[in-house]
Protein backbone atom coordinates (compact mmCIF):
# COMPACT_ATOMS: atom_id res chain seq x y z
CA UNK A 1 0.00 0.00 0.00
CA UNK A 2 1.41 3.40 -0.98
CA UNK A 3 0.64 6.58 0.99
CA UNK A 4 1.05 10.10 -0.38
CA UNK A 5 2.47 12.79 1.91
CA UNK A 6 -0.98 14.36 2.20
CA UNK A 7 -2.69 11.09 3.22
CA UNK A 8 0.05 10.53 5.79
CA UNK A 9 -0.52 13.98 7.35
CA UNK A 10 -4.31 13.72 7.38
CA UNK A 11 -4.87 9.97 7.71
CA UNK A 12 -2.23 7.73 9.19
CA UNK A 13 -0.30 10.23 11.36
CA UNK A 14 -3.32 11.39 13.46
CA UNK A 15 -4.42 7.79 14.00
CA UNK A 16 -0.95 6.72 15.17
CA UNK A 17 -0.60 9.78 17.44
CA UNK A 18 -4.09 9.21 18.84
CA UNK A 19 -3.29 5.59 19.70
CA UNK A 20 -0.01 6.54 21.36
CA UNK A 21 -1.51 9.36 23.42
CA UNK A 22 -4.82 7.78 24.42
CA UNK A 23 -4.87 6.56 28.02
CA UNK A 24 -5.68 2.91 28.62
CA UNK A 25 -9.27 2.33 29.84
CA UNK A 26 -8.04 1.07 33.22
CA UNK A 27 -6.48 4.48 33.91
CA UNK A 28 -9.56 6.56 33.06
CA UNK A 29 -10.34 7.32 36.70
CA UNK A 30 -6.77 8.59 37.20
CA UNK A 31 -7.21 11.62 34.91
CA UNK A 32 -7.33 14.35 37.54
CA UNK A 33 -7.54 18.12 37.46
CA UNK A 34 -4.12 19.60 38.27
CA UNK A 35 -4.36 23.36 37.64
CA UNK A 36 -6.27 26.23 36.06
CA UNK A 37 -4.44 29.13 34.38
CA UNK A 38 -5.23 32.53 32.90
CA UNK A 39 -2.73 33.67 30.25
CA UNK A 40 -1.98 36.76 28.17
CA UNK A 41 0.56 37.53 25.46
CA UNK A 42 3.33 39.95 26.43
CA UNK A 43 5.68 39.90 23.42
CA UNK A 44 6.38 41.73 20.20
CA UNK A 45 5.46 40.27 16.83
CA UNK A 46 8.12 37.72 16.00
CA UNK A 47 8.00 34.35 14.32
CA UNK A 48 10.91 32.14 15.40
CA UNK A 49 13.30 35.06 14.94
CA UNK A 50 11.45 36.73 12.05
CA UNK A 51 8.90 39.53 12.13
CA UNK A 52 5.30 38.47 11.52
CA UNK A 53 3.18 40.64 9.18
CA UNK A 54 0.49 41.27 11.82
CA UNK A 55 0.56 41.95 15.54
CA UNK A 56 -1.58 39.64 17.67
CA UNK A 57 -2.95 39.54 21.19
CA UNK A 58 -4.03 36.32 22.82
CA UNK A 59 -5.91 35.83 26.06
CA UNK A 60 -6.99 32.40 27.19
CA UNK A 61 -7.88 30.07 30.01
CA UNK A 62 -6.21 26.68 30.26
CA UNK A 63 -6.84 23.60 32.35
CA UNK A 64 -4.19 20.96 33.05
CA UNK A 65 -5.14 17.35 33.73
CA UNK A 66 -2.58 15.00 35.26
CA UNK A 67 -2.13 11.88 33.11
CA UNK A 68 -1.22 8.50 34.63
CA UNK A 69 2.27 8.25 33.12
CA UNK A 70 4.77 9.61 35.65
CA UNK A 71 7.72 8.72 37.82
CA UNK A 72 8.56 10.67 40.98
CA UNK A 73 11.25 9.76 43.47
CA UNK A 74 11.09 9.80 47.27
CA UNK A 75 12.22 13.42 47.13
CA UNK A 76 8.97 14.39 45.34
CA UNK A 77 10.80 15.38 42.13
CA UNK A 78 10.58 13.61 38.79
CA UNK A 79 8.87 13.45 35.42
CA UNK A 80 5.19 13.36 34.63
CA UNK A 81 2.64 13.83 31.91
CA UNK A 82 -0.41 16.02 31.62
CA UNK A 83 -2.98 17.21 29.11
CA UNK A 84 -3.42 20.96 28.64
CA UNK A 85 -6.76 22.13 27.22
CA UNK A 86 -7.31 25.81 26.50
CA UNK A 87 -9.82 28.20 24.98
CA UNK A 88 -9.36 31.86 24.30
CA UNK A 89 -9.41 34.93 22.10
CA UNK A 90 -6.87 35.63 19.37
CA UNK A 91 -7.00 39.21 18.07
CA UNK A 92 -5.09 40.59 15.08
CA UNK A 93 -5.74 43.12 12.28
CA UNK A 94 -8.88 44.21 14.19
CA UNK A 95 -10.35 40.68 13.80
CA UNK A 96 -11.16 38.20 16.58
CA UNK A 97 -10.98 34.42 16.58
CA UNK A 98 -11.83 31.71 19.06
CA UNK A 99 -8.89 29.34 19.56
CA UNK A 100 -9.22 26.00 21.35
CA UNK A 101 -6.31 23.64 21.85
CA UNK A 102 -5.47 20.24 23.27
CA UNK A 103 -1.78 19.60 23.99
CA UNK A 104 -0.25 16.54 25.71
CA UNK A 105 2.82 17.57 27.71
CA UNK A 106 5.81 16.01 29.41
CA UNK A 107 6.73 17.68 32.70
CA UNK A 108 9.79 17.86 34.90
CA UNK A 109 9.45 19.14 38.44
CA UNK A 110 7.84 18.63 41.80
CA UNK A 111 5.04 16.11 42.20
CA UNK A 112 2.79 18.70 43.87
CA UNK A 113 3.02 20.93 40.75
CA UNK A 114 4.61 23.91 42.53
CA UNK A 115 7.71 23.92 40.27
CA UNK A 116 7.13 22.65 36.72
CA UNK A 117 9.00 22.73 33.42
CA UNK A 118 6.87 21.43 30.55
CA UNK A 119 7.11 20.70 26.83
CA UNK A 120 4.24 19.69 24.58
CA UNK A 121 3.02 19.20 21.03
CA UNK A 122 -0.65 19.10 20.09
CA UNK A 123 -3.30 20.77 17.99
CA UNK A 124 -5.44 23.89 17.93
CA UNK A 125 -8.58 24.90 16.08
CA UNK A 126 -9.10 28.51 14.94
CA UNK A 127 -12.53 29.98 14.14
CA UNK A 128 -10.71 32.42 11.77
CA UNK A 129 -7.33 31.91 10.15
CA UNK A 130 -6.89 35.04 8.00
CA UNK A 131 -6.02 38.29 9.77
CA UNK A 132 -5.18 41.15 7.41
CA UNK A 133 -2.05 40.11 5.49
CA UNK A 134 -1.35 37.08 7.69
CA UNK A 135 -2.81 33.72 6.64
CA UNK A 136 -2.41 30.78 9.03
CA UNK A 137 -3.53 28.45 6.23
CA UNK A 138 -6.58 26.79 7.76
CA UNK A 139 -8.57 26.11 10.91
CA UNK A 140 -6.26 23.35 12.23
CA UNK A 141 -2.84 24.38 13.54
CA UNK A 142 -0.12 22.39 15.18
CA UNK A 143 0.67 23.84 18.62
CA UNK A 144 4.09 23.60 20.26
CA UNK A 145 4.60 24.87 23.78
CA UNK A 146 7.19 25.11 26.51
CA UNK A 147 6.66 26.66 29.92
CA UNK A 148 7.84 27.11 33.46
CA UNK A 149 5.74 27.62 36.59
CA UNK A 150 6.95 28.67 40.03
CA UNK A 151 4.99 29.17 43.28
CA UNK A 152 3.71 32.65 44.02
CA UNK A 153 1.61 32.24 47.16
CA UNK A 154 0.16 29.00 48.61
CA UNK A 155 -1.72 27.40 45.66
CA UNK A 156 -1.10 30.31 43.27
CA UNK A 157 1.68 30.18 40.70
CA UNK A 158 3.29 32.47 38.16
CA UNK A 159 4.62 31.20 34.85
CA UNK A 160 6.06 31.93 31.44
CA UNK A 161 4.85 30.10 28.34
CA UNK A 162 6.16 30.04 24.77
CA UNK A 163 3.43 28.99 22.33
CA UNK A 164 3.89 28.46 18.58
CA UNK A 165 1.08 27.89 16.06
CA UNK A 166 1.82 26.62 12.55
CA UNK A 167 0.17 24.50 9.88
CA UNK A 168 3.64 23.01 9.17
CA UNK A 169 3.24 23.75 5.46
CA UNK A 170 0.22 21.45 5.08
CA UNK A 171 -1.79 24.25 3.42
CA UNK A 172 1.06 25.51 1.26
CA UNK A 173 4.32 27.37 1.63
CA UNK A 174 2.74 30.85 1.75
CA UNK A 175 1.13 30.40 5.18
CA UNK A 176 2.55 32.02 8.31
CA UNK A 177 2.27 30.85 11.91
CA UNK A 178 2.77 32.89 15.06
CA UNK A 179 4.75 32.85 18.29
CA UNK A 180 3.44 33.97 21.65
CA UNK A 181 5.44 34.77 24.77
CA UNK A 182 2.87 34.64 27.56
CA UNK A 183 2.59 35.30 31.27
CA UNK A 184 0.27 32.94 33.13
CA UNK A 185 -1.26 32.96 36.58
CA UNK A 186 -2.23 29.52 37.81
CA UNK A 187 -4.14 27.89 40.63
CA UNK A 188 -3.17 24.35 41.70
CA UNK A 189 -5.83 21.95 42.93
Amino acid sequence: MVFSDRSFHFGVLPIVLGCLLAPAPTYSEELELQSLSIRARVSERTLLGEEAPEDFREYDVSVNFRLPWNHYGDSGWGVGSRLMASAGLLRGAEKNALVVSLIPEMTLGSQDGRFVLDLGVGGALFSRWRFGTQDYGGPFQFALTAGITVPLYQKLGLGYRFLHYSDAGVNGSDTIGADFHMIEFSYRF
